[in-house]
């Protein structure tokens, strides 16, 4: 299933929650961390769906800021999985022309995971097929306090009027502050909660939550949400008449 491309109604950027993974690996009696390997390939089926589908920004939450609560295996499994993911999806994401960005804290994440990390983002630097984002060790909340502290340590080094602060301001300071904002955020395995992702900038999303579980989530299941959105009357506040 395809859309056109050039579908005047098809979302620019699309976010998701991909969740499920080790519910999916539990369900088959594989260990959680099996989930996140066959999450993990997912993305790439996801990632070259996009253009035919009209998407040109995508956004994934692969890990957020409370998911250090979980066990230490599985925080370490997963912390190698992003530095494997790297290393062999980089060549492949350059030549067919995926921008990568990574969006998060990143102080908390190992050395050689930032190193990877910063040098993905300048190998794609150049690209513009589709804008994909990383959001790793990140959450809403912890965003919006980064951005809010720049943007007062500005305003005490004289470099920011406070009386000229709005809400474009400080748009200005969060990790999105070169991509539009969503227009549709889905969220995978039945859970219809937005967990601390993008709170700002989801302010006029769409959302989607369906029962597909992550490493189910195929091009046809996408095409399927991006069909349905494209239904969709947003009106942003406003009354159409």
């Amino acid at each position: 299933m395809a859309l056109d491309s050039n579908a005047k109604n098809a979302p620019e950027h699309v976010a998701i929650i991909m969740d499920g993974n080790g519910r999916w690996a539990q369900s088959r009696g594989k260990p959680r961390l099996f989930g996140h390997h066959a999450g993990a390939r997912r993305v790439r089926e996801v990632v070259e769906a996009c253009p035919d589908l009209g998407v040109k920004y995508l956004t994934i939450f692969a890990f957020s800021t409370e998911n250090w609560k979980r066990t230490q295996v599985e925080v370490a499994g997963l912390m190698s999985l992003f530095r494997r993911y790297i290393t062999k999806e980089a060549r492949a994401l350059k030549n067919e022309g995926v921008r990568v960005r990574f969006i998060g804290d990143r102080v908390r994440l190992d050395q050689k995971l930032q190193s990877l990390m910063d040098e993905l983002e300048q190998l794609t630097e150049t690209n513009d097929r589709v804008h994909l984002t990383i959001a790793l060790n990140y959450g809403g909340r912890d965003e919006v306090a980064r951005a809010t502290k720049r943007l007062a340590q500005d305003v005490a080094a004289g470099e920011v009027d406070p009386e000229t602060v709005d809400g474009e301001t400080l748009a200005r300071y969060l990790d999105t502050h070169v991509l539009p904002d969503p227009d549709l955020v889905i969220r995978t395995s039945g859970e219809a909660r937005i967990s601390n992702f993008l709170l700002w900038q989801s302010a006029y999303a769409e959302y989607e939550f369906i029962d597909t579980m992550w490493p189910d989530f195929s091009h046809e299941v996408f095409a399927g949400v991006i069909a349905g959105y494209c239904k969709r009357d947003r009106r942003y506040g406003g009354v159409k008449v």
